[in-house]
Order: structure tokens, then sequence, then C-alpha cells
């Protein structure tokens, strides 16, 4: 993902953890907040200490940037989406990941419609 594709400052995590919606599953928690001009989705990732060691937190955090970069096509544009981990994605490989994103994104509605379920039935 670009810079300009992430969310990085806290005044940004702020303001999208007050204004926006909140969708989540047992893996992750997706934070939703729609921007008045246009422009792509940016992505903001929390991932606490209380989830495992550095390496852990970078591992995942590398999973769910790589996640949104294959779905960048399906999520809608004009959105700042902030991706909080919890607990159980420690143990996740790349694929859980991917599915447990996809999911909570579908849960938020913010996958455009066309594209529900095309990338799970090429495999």
């Amino acid at each position: 993902m670009r810079k300009e594709q992430r969310v990085k400052k806290n005044k940004e995590f702020q303001e999208i953890f007050k204004k926006g919606t909140s969708f989540a599953n047992r893996q992750f928690v997706l934070y939703s907040l729609k921007q008045e001009e246009a422009q792509p989705f940016r992505i903001g990732i929390s991932v606490s200490k209380k989830i495992g060691n550095a390496v852990c937190r970078n591992r995942i955090k590398r999973y769910i940037r790589q996640a949104f970069l294959e779905l960048r096509e399906d999520v809608q544009d004009n959105h700042d989406y902030l991706i909080i981990a919890r607990k159980p994605a420690a143990d996740m490989d790349f694929h859980e990941v991917k599915s447990s994103i996809t999911h909570v994104l579908k849960r938020g509605k913010v996958l455009k419609k066309t594209s529900y379920g095309k990338n799970d039935r090429k495999k």
C-alpha cells in the first residue's frame, strides 16, 4: 500500500473511532468512515501488544495490508477504514486472515455488490 493510502495520524484514528461505524467478527474489528471528497480508500491498522511480540504483530499487519491490496478493486472508495486485530488473529496464516477480512468487510457492506464471492470461487 502506498503511504497516501494509510491512516497514520492519531487525530485521524480518533475521528474514525468517534464518527465511524464498527463491524466485527472473532478476529478483527472494522471501523468505516465515509469521506466527502473523492479519493481512494485509506486504511489504518492497530495491533495491540497483548497479541504477541513485535514479530507476530508485524506479520499480522503485513497480512492485513496484503489482503487489502488483493481486494482493492472490490473495496469501496471514499472511505477510511480502521482494522483492529484481536487475539485469535495471532494464530492465523495469510489465507485465513484474508477470508476473515473479507467476512468483516461483507458484514460492513463496504464490498462492491458485484464482487461478493468472486475471489472465493476461483480456487
